[in-house]
């Protein structure tokens, strides 16, 4: 630029402009200057679409408003191959507003934007001469059929022929290909399917009642598509991956779920991306004074979503085994080792991780005879107390653990726990796993579960003390012999009545020898 020129005033930034402005305004300007520039950005946010001046784009023609031959081909907007929609008017080489997805554009009925999308899209985006001058008959025809067979003279009814009418003075050597590929494209736009300018949809899962790890999952959604699903929780029974390419709305396909924790309720959910065609819209640009022309407007894509609606609770089926330490006894408190086993199921987790706790109980009976194992409980039985435990939650099935009474086996006799497991007596998050219904019973009689206690045994039994005779004094004889010491002797009394006589008469002489040499009270001594 030539230094004396003085460069345009919007060329210059504007913060420095306003700088400057408001340098050389007086305050009481400032306050008249803001709601002129609040009007002017008002004015920049509802301004126009933005105008891009049309181009010459690929085929055959004059590039001008109106022509001999007129142009037969693409219009390039903002890079974009165009073609016109309302045959007749002059060709749009001024500035072209963009107004974006249409599906009402020049008044134009769904169908006849659905097949001309089509064109447009699967066509019309190409830099072949041939194809796009066919592309601008079949969607002038499509547009408008009766305007574009007689928009240069032709007077009869035929696409090919209109085509020739023009084409073999303009350009007779393709004169042909684009007559062929006219109607062929004009054809295939009549059966455009007619689709909705858009669409959406969902994953709906569903469960194997008899297996929480089976099921399916289905896309369902507002138009016919196909795409991509990918599971989370669950792979496709059929290849084992969570991700389905080519997935067609309606079909329900098998999964197998991959349960992301032991023993814990989980859902399986998935996402997709579908395609459902091309939709009954075009890209429409309006230029003022010429024709109105139509762009891709690209496919419907839409996305999916779902998981299951209720949670899928891994089964689970508790059972215990129990041992009392000893089997006989002298009493005490009934002693018993419970450990917890699962025989259906994983033992079930709560959110951090720790297993649930499962209650069991027992009832403990006493009998007099040992019991029959499997045996119904005799109605001779006495009910002696209960027991119960519960697991821990940090070690869960690890036992066993052990179970002491609060009463005591005071009666001689045969204790027999009888346990069980149910659901009544669970936590809610157990019972989810167990069902409500669910319940466990030990059989009656279980020889690990009797602990006896004996009666005292006779040889254990002190023998009661003989009763002691009280000795006579010196020289006197018991006058009644114990009667027990005479029965021992078996002898008739009155056999031994003589005998005794004698012996009486012989102690009395040993007495009185002996009581003959015995000093007298009070007599000295005789020293020698």
């Amino acid at each position: 630029m030539p230094k004396n020129r003085r460069p345009p005033l919007n060329s210059a930034p504007r913060p420095l402009v306003l700088r400057v402005l408001f340098a050389r305004l007086p305050l009481p300007a400032y306050v008249l200057i803001f709601p002129v520039l609040i009007l002017l950005l008002a004015l920049d946010v509802v301004a126009p679409p933005r105008a891009d001046a049309a181009e010459r784009g690929v085929g055959f023609g004059t590039w001008a408003p109106v022509s001999a031959y007129g142009w037969h081909g693409s219009m390039l907007i903002d890079g974009v191959h165009t073609y016109c929609i309302t045959p007749g008017a002059p060709a749009p080489t001024g500035p072209s507003s963009d107004h974006g997805i249409s599906g009402s554009a020049a008044g134009l009925s769904p169908q006849q934007l659905a097949g001309i999308n089509l064109l447009v899209s699967s066509y019309g985006q190409t830099q072949d001469p041939v194809q796009a001058a066919a592309v601008a008959w079949a969607v002038k025809a499509i547009a408008n059929r009766e305007e574009t067979l007689h928009a240069f003279g032709y007077r009869g009814d035929s696409l090919a022929e209109a085509i020739h009418w023009t084409l073999s003075a303009l350009a007779p050597q393709h004169d042909r290909a684009v007559q062929e590929r006219a109607v062929a494209y004009y054809d295939e736009a009549l059966r455009a399917a007619h689709t909705a300018t858009a669409a959406s949809g969902s994953l709906v899962f569903s469960t194997d009642a008899a297996d929480h790890r089976s099921g399916t999952v289905r896309v369902d959604a507002t138009s016919a598509a196909t795409g991509t699903v990918t599971l989370v929780n669950a792979v496709f029974a059929d290849s084992g991956s969570p991700t389905r390419d080519g997935a067609s709305v309606g079909s329900a396909y098998s999964i197998r779920t991959v349960p992301p924790a032991e023993g814990r309720a989980y859902a399986v959910s998935g996402t997709g991306r579908f395609r459902a065609g091309l939709p009954a819209a075009v890209r429409h640009y309006t230029t003022p004074g010429g024709q109105e022309t139509a762009g891709p407007a690209g496919v419907i894509e839409f996305e999916v979503a779902g998981s299951d609606a209720v949670p899928r609770v891994p089964p689970f089926s508790p059972s215990i085994s129990t041992r009392v330490p000893a089997r006989e006894t002298a009493g005490g408190p009934y002693l018993d080792e419970v450990t917890f086993t699962a025989d259906a199921g994983s033992w079930p987790r709560a959110e951090d991780g720790s297993y649930l706790p499962v209650t069991a109980g027992a009832v403990v009976y006493r009998t007099d005879v040992e019991p029959v194992p499997g045996s119904p409980v005799p109605a001779a039985a006495s009910v002696v107390g209960t027991l119960r435990v519960t697991t821990d939650p940090l070690i869960g099935p690890m036992g066993p653990y052990t179970v002491t009474s609060p009463w005591e086996m005071n009666t001689p006799g045969f204790y027999t726990a009888v346990w069980s497991v149910s659901a009544a007596d669970q936590v809610a998050a157990v019972v989810a796993h167990t069902g409500p219904d669910f319940v466990w019973m030990e059989r009656f009689g279980e020889p690990s579960q009797v602990a006896v206690v004996a009666p005292p045994s006779a040889a254990s039994t002190p023998p009661p003390p003989a009763p002691t005779e009280t000795p006579a004094p010196d020289g006197e004889v018991a006058a009644n012999p114990p009667s027990a010491a005479l029965a021992a002797t078996g002898t008739d009394t009155a056999a031994v009545r003589g005998p005794a006589a004698i012996a009486v008469a012989l102690l009395s002489i040993g007495i009185a020898i002996v009581a003959s040499r015995r000093p007298r009270f009070g007599a000295r001594p005789v020293i020698r």
